[in-house]
């Protein structure tokens, strides 16, 4: 059997990738597509494992070949994930996770490639500001302008399948299980209804009663 594929995007700061790791240390069956960008590796991030760095040319001849199934402009760093990192997963029946921006899944969306697209959402997004501040990387000239980015990027959440709210860490990581477990066996009502994503966007930032 094919394996699937899973699109996990959300706002910088969000915390997409310390979800995807704990997701992948936690399910053998599923595989981390490793994509290339032209950003600088941050502190602990390792060529070929976080992302396979590359400079400007070598993206763009990768890009005149064909070799990415999506590629994007994100906070003035090029992003895109190869064909070749993907097929040979799900040709063995194993799942594939992409870690990508929402830039990136908008594109896959487009070329009606088969995927499980999940959105990550901070509490709030004075949440999200905090985050981005406590990670002591960014000037506040590139936090304001992920905000704005965040902003325009919730705004297309529409074009996914599910919303997962990450207020809390092993919470989130158990919510987005449910859902990749969900889609694996094809019962997919329940988590629908919790965590589709007309529903939790309904909800998000709601004020309480």
């Amino acid at each position: 059997m094919k394996g699937k594929t899973f699109v996990i995007s959300a706002p910088s700061g969000t915390g997409k990738t310390t979800v995807c790791k704990n997701l992948l240390a936690r399910d053998d069956n599923l595989r981390f597509s490793v994509s290339h960008t032209t950003r600088k590796p941050r502190t602990g991030e390792t060529n070929q494992v976080d992302y396979h760095f590359v400079d400007e040319a070598e993206f763009k001849r990768l890009v005149d070949q064909g070799a990415f199934l999506e590629s994007a402009l994100y906070a003035g760093n090029l992003y895109g994930t190869s064909f070749l990192a993907i097929q040979k997963s799900l040709e063995a029946g194993r799942d594939i996770m992409l870690e990508i921006e929402v830039q990136g899944a908008q594109l896959i969306r487009e070329r009606e490639f088969a995927a499980v697209f999940i959105f990550l959402l901070p509490p709030t997004v004075e949440t999200l500001e905090q985050r981005l501040r406590d990670r002591g990387t960014d000037s506040d000239d590139l936090i304001q302008k992920r905000l704005r980015e965040a902003g325009s990027e919730i705004a297309m959440s529409r074009i996914f399948d599910y919303a997962v709210i990450n207020d809390e860490l092993s919470r989130a990581v158990d919510e987005v299980r449910t859902i990749i477990d969900a889609e694996r066996t094809g019962d997919t009502d329940a988590v629908r209804a919790r965590f589709g994503i007309a529903k939790v966007m309904e909800n998000w930032q709601k004020p309480p009663e």
